[in-house]
């Protein structure tokens, strides 16, 4: 089984993320997995000016995602950043380009999860989330997420 885990991540926040969950599911007996980012679409000064070049250097080695990859995959685990209760900007155009894949059915019956890192404690994780959904279910996905039974999700010791 081939998995792919496909960020963008500006401050390097949501590529610990990707790291944590391609982590998990290298646990996994025969499975595959592989970490891609999508392409950067912010000009350099801007990402300086952010104070985001130092996280970006720090990802540079990880290969920018294919349309070609994604539709490889038999599982995809997505991850980003919220802005403004969506999907970053660099995560929508990336998805943008995959109308081949829909035409196509490619990523039909494929298992589908997106992870996501706010700012805040309140940020707007789970719209973006929920928002992202749409896009996994117009490719036909079957959206995988963690379900209450799971306890880990029940403490607050994390939180500070």
């Amino acid at each position: 089984m081939k998995m792919l885990v496909v960020y963008y991540s500006m401050y390097g926040h949501v590529y610990k993320l990707a790291q944590a969950a391609a982590e998990g599911v290298q646990s996994v007996e025969s499975v595959e997995v592989a970490i891609r980012r999508v392409p950067e679409t912010l000009p350099e000064e801007v990402i300086e000016k952010m104070g985001a070049d130092h996280a970006q250097n720090e990802q540079k080695d990880v290969p920018v995602c294919t349309v070609e990859e994604l539709g490889e995959a038999d599982a995809v685990i997505f991850g980003t950043p919220t802005r403004f209760g969506n999907m970053c900007g660099q995560m929508r155009q990336f998805l943008d380009t995959t109308g081949q894949l829909w035409m196509n059915g490619a990523l039909v019956g494929k298992a589908g999860s997106v992870i996501t890192s706010t700012n805040t404690q309140h940020g707007g994780q789970e719209s973006t989330i929920l928002s992202f959904h749409t896009t996994l279910l117009h490719h036909g996905m079957v959206i995988v997420g963690l379900p209450y039974s799971f306890q880990g999700q029940m403490t607050m010791d994390e939180i500070s």
